[in-house]
């Protein structure tokens, strides 16, 4: 079982990411080139319209195509949303004014109340803590 790294950011030609859509909740179909992917894999991609956000998936079964050379397309499972939606949050460290623009993923069918814990996840993730609607960087959280 072999890890394959297909986000955008990487730029690398011979290994590439052509579709990845929903199938349904959960399931996913991915084409692409390269990578020598095989059942039980891991597929980490991209999330469309997104600048840094990815997800995981795990390839249930694969079928290699003739034509052209070294193209795939396989069937994965994945998260469960309806309906995906990317929010940008701008975070600022109550401390010493550090900004960064937080990108943050949620479903969007759960509502306002998943938007906030959500965006406070992905704060989190970065290496931020929140305390009572205060932020404080990685860097303020050390002195």
């Amino acid at each position: 079982m072999a890890e394959h790294d297909f986000r955008y950011s990487l730029l690398n030609p011979e290994h590439t990411l052509i579709e990845c859509r929903a199938m349904a909740p959960g399931r996913y179909q991915v084409t692409g080139n390269g990578g020598s992917i095989k059942s039980g894999d891991s597929l980490i991609v991209t999330l469309k319209g997104s600048r840094d956000l990815s997800m995981r998936l795990q390839v249930e079964k694969v079928r290699h195509l003739i034509n052209p050379p070294g193209q795939w397309v396989a069937v994965a499972m994945g998260p469960v949303f309806k309906e995906l939606a990317i929010h940008n949050w701008q975070v600022t460290c109550d401390s010493c004014a550090k900004q960064i623009d937080v990108e943050f993923a949620v479903d969007s069918a759960l509502g306002k109340k998943a938007q906030a814990l959500a965006a406070q996840q992905r704060v989190n993730e970065l290496g931020w803590s929140t305390e009572n609607d205060r932020h404080m960087c990685p860097q303020c959280q050390k002195e």
